[in-house]
């Protein structure tokens, strides 16, 4: 009989320590380099050209745009980590057309706003990723990731458990920010400067 709160031996699993686990299976597909591209071009398997494809629920897509898209990242840093796609399939920022450079801003611009009516996040990590030696995890297509932070939310799970909590589901997080995504701004006239 064990007795609840009580470390137990388990047979095979080496030596006994202080430490309780916390099991994430679901992690070995991104540890494993589930469903990145098997190469640099869109045809061979590229998920930012693919997930344009599915619908806002099956994709996690907040927002879609004419150039770019919202989607969550389905391995976040934080809840509510959004990323910013192209559709076009391009790895460079300096290789975005006009149009998909002004969009890619309002859209993250939007994704701060949305987290902070949604969410009450209180900060943002923004950035991008090019090249490989850079972090990108999937080079081969630009995407800018928005991470919201809150005052005291590194705590000891990712820094000593290597493990990141995550307060709901994907589903859940995404239909919160698709409610909160803010009316696409006004453009002004062609020709015309806006204020």
């Amino acid at each position: 009989m064990t007795e609840p709160g009580v470390p137990q031996p388990q047979d095979g699993v080496g030596e006994r320590d202080a430490f309780g686990r916390l099991w994430m299976p679901h992690r070995m597909a991104y540890i494993k380099g589930e469903g990145k591209p098997s190469g640099d071009d869109p045809e061979q398997g590229c998920p930012f050209c693919r997930v344009p494809s599915l619908s806002d629920a099956d994709g996690l897509v907040v927002a879609r745009g004419r150039w770019v898209y919202a989607v969550l990242n389905l391995y976040p840093y934080n809840g509510g980590h959004l990323m910013v796609c192209p559709y076009r399939h391009v790895a460079d920022l300096v290789d975005l057309t006009r149009a998909e450079t002004l969009e890619l801003a309002e859209f993250t611009q939007a994704a701060i706003v949305a987290l902070r009516a949604a969410a009450n996040a209180q900060g943002f990590n923004i950035g991008l990723n090019l090249g490989s030696v850079a972090g990108a995890g999937i080079a081969a297509h630009l995407h800018q990731h928005i991470v919201p932070r809150w005052g005291g939310d590194t705590n000891f799970m990712p820094v000593v458990g290597h493990t990141r909590v995550l307060p709901q589901l994907l589903t859940e997080t995404r239909a919160l920010l698709a409610a909160a995504w803010p009316a696409p701004p006004a453009r002004p006239a062609p020709g015309r400067m806006a204020p």
